[in-house]
This record gives C-alpha cells, sequence and structure tokens, in this order.
C-alpha cells in the first residue's frame, strides 16, 4: 500500500469519526415537548427581549443581522405569537431590557411549572415603575381544545389590566346582531375557558358585572372557524383618551 493511499484512508476515518461525533444529539435532558410564548402588555414597559431562566427565548434581528435592541415593545408579542419549544420542568420566566442603556435588566420574572405537552403564555402587565425599573407579570396554561371542530371558532378572555374590576367578555355577530358572553367574569391575571363560537365577524366588549356598558371594547374582529383564539385586555382602565398608546384595548391573537 502507498503512502498516499495510507494517508486517504486515514483522512476518511477521521472525517467519518468526526461526522459521527457532531451528528449524536444530546438526549439527556428532557424533550422540548411543551410550548411557551410571551406578550409585553406593561403599560409604559420598554421593549424586552423574553429568558427561560438564563436561556433566550425571544429576539428580533435587525437590517444588518445584529440583535435588535428594540425587542417586544409595549403591546407586542415575542415570535410574532407563536410558541416557542421548551422541555418540562420548573422555570423563571423573564423579560429583560432591550436596549443598550440597562440592557439585559430583568424588570419582569414569574417563576412557573412548565408541564409535559402543555401550552403556557407568559404576560408582562400592569404598570411599569420606571423608579424601581420593574412590572408585573403572570403565566396561564393555554388549555386548547383536544378535538377541533372546523365549523367553529374558540375564543376565550384573559385579563392583564391590572387596575380593573373582573370582567366579562362579550362578542355581537355584526350580521345577526346576536350577543353572546364568552364565559364568566376573569379577574385581573385571570383567563377564561375556550368558548365555542360561529366563525364570522364580531364587536367585542368587556363589562363589570351588573353593567351594559362596555369597559373595553373593539369593533369588527374576524374569528376563522377552525381556529383558536386569546383575546387579551391590556392597558391603564383610567386612561379616557381613544388614541393613546395606555388606554385599555383588547388584543386577539391566534393560538392555533
Amino acid at each position: 500500500m502507498t503512502n498516499s493511499r495510507v494517508l486517504a484512508l486515514l483522512l476518511a476515518a477521521t472525517a467519518l469519526t468526526a461526522c459521527g461525533t457532531n451528528a449524536v444529539q444530546d438526549i439527556n435532558g428532557p424533550l422540548a415537548s411543551s410550548r411557551v410564548r410571551f406578550f409585553n402588555f406593561g403599560v409604559n414597559a420598554p421593549g424586552m427581549n423574553f429568558y427561560a431562566n438564563e436561556t433566550k427565548m425571544t429576539a428580533i434581528s435587525s437590517t444588518t443581522g445584529v440583535e435588535s435592541t428594540t425587542g417586544v415593545v409595549s403591546g407586542g408579542v415575542g415570535s410574532a405569537g407563536f410558541y416557542s419549544a421548551i422541555a418540562p420542568g420548573s422555570y423563571t420566566l423573564q423579560g429583560k431590557i432591550a436596549a443598550t442603556t440597562d440592557k439585559d435588566l430583568t424588570i419582569s420574572k414569574v417563576t412557573s411549572s412548565i408541564e409535559q405537552g402543555k401550552y403556557y403564555t407568559f404576560y408582562v402587565s400592569g404598570i411599569y415603575d420606571a423608579t424601581a425599573k420593574t412590572v408585573e407579570g403572570f403565566v396561564v396554561e393555554d388549555p386548547l381544545p383536544a378535538a377541533i371542530d372546523f365549523t367553529t371558532a374558540y375564543v376565550r378572555f384573559v385579563n392583564a389590566i391590572s387596575n380593573s374590576s373582573a370582567m366579562t367578555l362579550y362578542a355581537k355577530n355584526t350580521t345577526t346582531g346576536v350577543e353572546v358572553a364568552l364565559g364568566g367574569g376573569v379577574a385581573y391575571k385571570g383567563a377564561g375557558v375556550f368558548t365555542a363560537l360561529a366563525g364570522g365577524f364580531y364587536d367585542l366588549g368587556t363589562r363589570v358585572a351588573g353593567s351594559s356598558t362596555n369597559a373595553v371594547s373593539r369593533a369588527g374582529v374576524q374569528f376563522a372557524a377552525g381556529k383558536v383564539y386569546t383575546i387579551g385586555a391590556r392597558g391603564d382602565i383610567t386612561v379616557t383618551s381613544t388614541t393613546a398608546a395606555t388606554r385599555p384595548q383588547l388584543d386577539n391573537t391566534a393560538n392555533r
């Protein structure tokens, strides 16, 4: 055997060994079979990136490919509303400032147990304290319907307005004029149940018990049959302006 042939065989063996090593995944830890997503509903809160323990779960790239210092702004949702895979276990879910000033300072955190195969949402909520540089937060489970009826939509309500009373979400079909309550009263940091609703366009409103006046409203929201939605209330309930960014508003984001 020539020296050149021996060398070629040795190089091939080395390459195969390297490929085998790089291809093997570490499966000692639990699989990322659960899901979590992140909303920045903090009133006047700075843009932030979200973390599970010290693992970054959301970030925004700039046009140069470098991570943006904007982060998920107030009123926004991370990863365009999509869930991120996460292994089951106990986590400290955190919102950290994305801007250069106070970069990576944790301003909101909640410790939560993530169970096998379940879906969750972390909400930064309440009114940002610019002096203490803190804002509240909470986690809710998203118990998506196990069997989807593709002739109906599924809608639930989450209340992330810290200075509101418990509210019930109502949906009025813009074609038929029929109005229905989607569950019962939901207090701050609470979540209602997913309720079946015929697909179509609806005017939405939330009301406190005993009142016929909407505390928060949104017109012309479309719910597509076969999809699952969460309506999230955010903002400052005391703001009466119809244009202020801090006014109470209803967010509509699909879960599936």
